[in-house]
């Protein structure tokens, strides 16, 4: 169920008009990846899957790269829970990515939607 979004809700941000009443915070989701990796061993040091601002992104260039292969040769979607297990991979490897370089991402999406906002793009 959705609810408008307020200028009484902690944080007003135009873009923000509708909200999930039982959406997780952008924290809690970071918490949660964090936790997750840390349960896998991969922020030991001796881990072999170094959790690195560069190794982030180039996991997250890769699992963006198979979100491709659900759209080649076709333009219908066939199997939409493997689509979104991959979305889910994207989202994770930016959110850890975000936080491992000390980007508030939630912060960096509503800036960049305002700056957005009064940008035109040429006609293609």
């Amino acid at each position: 169920m959705l609810r408008p979004f307020t200028l009484t809700d902690s944080v007003y941000h135009p873009y923000r008009r509708q909200i999930p009443t039982n959406a997780m915070e952008m924290k809690e989701r970071e918490e949660r990846m964090h936790e997750f990796v840390a349960n896998k061993g991969w922020y030991d040091a001796d881990s072999p899957k170094e959790q690195t601002p560069r190794n982030l992104a180039i996991s997250l260039a890769v699992e963006a790269a198979e979100i491709l292969e659900h759209f080649q040769w076709r333009d219908a979607i066939i199997d939409r829970h493997a689509l979104a297990g991959e979305l889910a991979d994207v989202a994770l490897y930016l959110i850890q990515l975000a936080s491992v370089s000390d980007v508030n991402l939630e912060e960096a999406i509503l800036d960049k939607l305002a700056e957005n906002r009064g940008r035109t793009w040429p006609e293609p």
